[in-house]
């Protein structure tokens, strides 16, 4: 029994712990096969190739050209972060609007500058300016 009301406790910590840092998160737009791997709240995501260079606070792959790696980031209220991006090059950077729809839903927008692209038939083509995220399982 005492083992029960631990275990209970401990799920319901996490349960607390995960809603209070919504933007440490592995999000997923299967539409377009894209994954985004966050912890906008302290450096401590490996960056697959990039190690080199610590952890940093996420990155975005998936069926885009390259890896684009959060350079910085700014949590403007608990469902809204600005997010900026730097390909793998860093030759480019796009900033983004990370919102939280609700627990299953993100959406990313892209501000300016450039366009993330994607290749197709060996073209390169921009990807959609509003992506629909859910968190990956």
């Amino acid at each position: 029994m005492k083992s029960l009301i631990i275990t209970c406790m401990f799920f319901l910590y996490t349960i607390t712990i995960e809603a209070s840092h919504p933007f440490k998160v592995v999000l997923h737009d299967r539409e377009n096969k894209i994954y985004f791997h966050l912890d906008l709240y302290e450096e401590s995501v490996n960056v697959p190739g990039m190690e080199i260079f610590g952890p940093m606070k996420g990155y975005m792959k998936g069926n885009i050209y390259g890896t684009w790696m959060v350079t910085s980031s700014q949590i403007n209220n608990d469902k809204t972060a600005t997010i900026r991006l730097s390909n793998d090059l860093g030759s480019e950077i796009q900033e983004i609007r990370l919102t939280m729809k609700n627990d299953s839903t993100y959406i990313a927008e892209q501000q300016g500058g450039i366009s993330i692209k994607k290749v197709v038939n060996k073209k390169l083509v921009k990807i959609p300016r509003i992506l629909k995220f859910s968190p990956f399982q």
